[in-house]
């Protein structure tokens, strides 16, 4: 058993670290505080393939595995959030389902643009009353002379607005439930696609979010993504790779504030002595080292199983939960290290804080992920 990482992927993920910490954690202050969506520094990413990780070279992505993905991109994450979020969506289902799923000219015709960072892609699922229960989505894709007629709206939509690439997921068949769901692909621009105002969210501000509208939008059946009524199944086939992202992500999270809550306890002084001393202290950080370690350990265990084509369901689902809740409470505890300035809008901790919230809701809730786990060990059990 080798827990260490190749010797090309420790190179490649100090290369990123830098370039993270050099172009990306420098603004991240400043966008949380004066919202934008970060299109310079994401061509720099795009230009070191970090948009395209998964992508095969021969469509100008990396071609790397999910093992470096993870690791990739919790050194983004690290350096903000916000960048990461894009990253994770743009490298997920849009790429990832069409070079699962997609004809020769849809791949030639999109994944380039995508993997360099040229185009952003977004993921159009949920809507306003299909969160969870995304299979109770309205919005159709009715059939037409040479394509369908697209109506209906999502919401959350990362990217949305700014992303030219949109994968959305409507209902040709509303009588056949999750069968009946098709993916298809449109591009900002189309005529009867609108966009909603940016969403006032509690962290993560520069990954805008906006819902879309979708008014007689006509999508020709060259832009269908795979077979007709296999949208729903497709996308829930790839939650896998998504959700190791978003472990990935939070160990980011996790990991830049237990360092910025380590450094301020060896400097803060109380009594007499740095407060790191005091056992209140020390074992909030022997806590969070250690949970963040536990994490990350089955977050590569997931991508390395993926890598290695098994199916990694349960522990994909395990990684997510423990990384997003081990984020929330080492967050929480770097603020509480803090004391009143963790509180203060001029310590990043507190930021951390509100963008480490939402990886236990997105890409599947804690409580679904509970319910996969659990449904997976019984029937492992048999019962």
């Amino acid at each position: 058993m080798d827990f260490a990482l190749p010797d090309d992927l420790i190179e490649l993920q100090q290369a990123v670290r830098e370039f993270a910490q050099r172009e990306i954690q420098p603004l991240a202050a400043e966008l949380d505080r004066r919202p934008r969506y970060p299109w310079a520094s994401l061509r720099k990413m795009g230009a070191m393939g970090l948009l395209g990780i998964l992508t095969p070279e021969a469509y100008g992505g990396l071609g790397l595995g999910h093992l470096a993905y993870a690791v990739l991109l919790e050194e983004v994450a690290a350096a903000d959030a916000s960048h990461a979020t894009i990253a994770a969506v743009t490298n997920g289902m849009p790429q990832a389902l069409l070079v699962a799923h997609g004809s020769d000219a849809q791949r030639q015709r999109w994944l380039p643009r995508l993997a360099r960072g040229e185009w952003i892609g977004a993921f159009c699922l949920t809507e306003a009353h299909a969160g969870s229960d995304a299979a109770a989505l309205r919005s159709r894709a009715d059939r037409v002379a040479g394509g369908y007629r697209l109506n209906g709206s999502k919401a959350w939509i990362t990217s949305g607005g700014e992303a030219q690439l949109y994968l959305v997921l409507a209902k040709t068949e509303p009588e056949a439930g999750a069968r009946g769901v098709s993916a298809f692909l449109l591009e900002k621009g189309t005529p009867g696609l609108a966009f909603g105002a940016p969403e006032p969210k509690m962290g993560q501000h520069a990954a805008i979010a906006t819902g879309l509208t979708f008014e007689d939008v006509f999508v020709p059946a060259d832009q269908r993504l795979g077979a007709e009524g296999q949208g729903f199944v497709m996308a829930m086939a790839a939650l896998d790779g998504g959700r190791v992202g978003i472990a990935a992500q939070a160990l980011g999270i996790a990991r830049a504030a237990f360092e910025a809550a380590a450094r301020y306890a060896g400097e803060r002084e109380a009594f007499g002595q740095p407060i790191r001393e005091f056992q209140g202290v020390g074992f909030k950080i022997a806590d969070m080292a250690t949970r963040i370690e536990a994490a990350r350990l089955l977050t590569l265990r997931a991508a390395w199983l993926m890598d290695r084509g098994f199916r990694a369901t349960k522990e994909v689902s395990m990684a997510k939960l423990a990384a997003s809740e081990t984020a929330n409470f080492v967050c929480d505890a770097a603020v509480q290290v803090f004391g009143g300035y963790g509180y203060s809008a001029d310590y990043p901790v507190e930021r951390y804080l509100r963008d480490a919230r939402v990886t236990t809701i997105y890409e599947g809730t804690s409580e679904v992920q509970r319910i996969v786990i659990a449904r997976q060990v019984h029937r492992e059990l048999g019962r």
